[in-house]
């Protein structure tokens, strides 16, 4: 790895860190609106404090940080032309699943899902692809490109290749490699989530990303572990904390292959359902709802009442098997 590489992937893990360490004081996310280093005002959401991280598992991620942490790149102008470019590095890392399992991924910047890229429609996007993993990847991007830019080409290890293109339309698309075969390279942990908000932005919330994925542990085509965020089972031990009446935007991605549906159900509530995000006004409101590989929505909702309250898909083998998590509702005036 070149040391300009290098530097720039500790300066993106230094600048996450900073971002949480804002919101561990009880400042507002939404207060200050992190885009392309300007802060903006915003009407307050206010985030909990961040429960204390487990390091016990020495991963190189965390799913807790993985939930609110959005990646809007960096700007530059050139010949007169704003660019959002993005640096995104294919490795081979062990994950510790838990205490008895590592599970050799292979992955985008060190984490499972990859980094969560964000965008205004319109904006154009440039992302610099390093394959530093000792297999061919690729880079798919779901949403409207040119054919040069859809990632179907195999970019050899040690090789770099940059995809450029308008972001459109606004909504919610993964990506993902699209060496064959894909189930493998996805099943692996080459996936993550871009999202492009409408040029209006929606109305302020706390916002997070959960991303289900699964294990194949012993390559029978049978998937044994399942995780929100790459970790199977960390939000049922380590609930996320929201506050009562606040609102909560989920973007919601299914990236689970193998199993050709899934569910999301969140328990004693209702959630507005946005498709794709491709709507500013809901299309429905449920409290499950049914995702095949690959699909995604944005899902609002905020808790009437204080206390832990279980989301899960209604399999119950995936539930059991570590697609299991809580929110820990605290009550307004604590």
């Amino acid at each position: 790895m070149s040391d300009s590489s290098y530097l720039e992937r500790k300066f993106q893990t230094r600048r996450q860190f900073i971002q949480w360490a804002v919101l561990a004081g009880g400042i507002s996310a939404a207060t200050l609106r992190l885009n392309a280093g300007r802060v903006e005002a915003a009407d307050p959401v206010i985030i909990p404090p961040i429960p204390e991280l487990d390091n016990d598992l020495d991963s190189s991620f965390n799913p807790m940080l993985i939930l609110r942490d959005f990646d809007y790149g960096t700007l530059k102008e050139e010949d007169g032309l704003t660019i959002r470019e993005f640096n995104i590095y294919a490795h081979s890392t062990a994950i510790p699943l838990n205490r008895a399992i590592n599970f050799v991924s292979w992955n985008l910047n060190d984490r499972v899902p990859g980094p969560t890229l964000r965008a205004t429609e319109g904006d154009r996007v440039r992302i610099i692809f390093h394959n530093e993993d000792g297999h061919s990847h690729s880079l798919h991007f779901h949403g409207t490109h040119p054919a040069t830019e859809d990632g179907l080409q195999s970019v050899r290890r040690g090789k770099t290749h940059v995809y450029e293109f308008d972001a459109e339309p606004y909504g919610v698309h993964p990506y993902h490699c699209h060496v064959a075969p894909v189930t493998r390279h996805i099943g692996k942990g080459l996936y993550g989530l871009f999202i492009v908000d409408p040029p209006d932005a929606r109305p302020p919330a706390d916002e997070m990303v959960m991303v289900m994925g699964a294990y194949d542990l012993d390559g029978d085509g049978k998937n044994e572990l399942y995780a929100f965020n790459g970790i199977p089972n960390y939000f049922r031990d380590y609930p996320i904390p929201i506050y009562q009446n606040q609102l909560i935007r989920l973007y919601l991605l299914n990236m689970i292959e193998l199993d050709p549906a899934v569910t999301f159900h969140i328990h004693a509530n209702m959630f507005q359902l946005y498709r794709t995000g491709r709507s500013l006004e809901p299309d429905e409101e449920s409290d499950v709802i049914t995702m095949g590989t690959a699909e995604r929505h944005i899902l609002e909702f905020s808790y009437k009442y204080p206390g832990k309250f279980m989301f899960h898909p209604h399999q119950d083998y995936i539930a059991e098997h570590g697609c299991m998590g809580f929110f820990d509702v605290i009550a307004e005036d604590a």
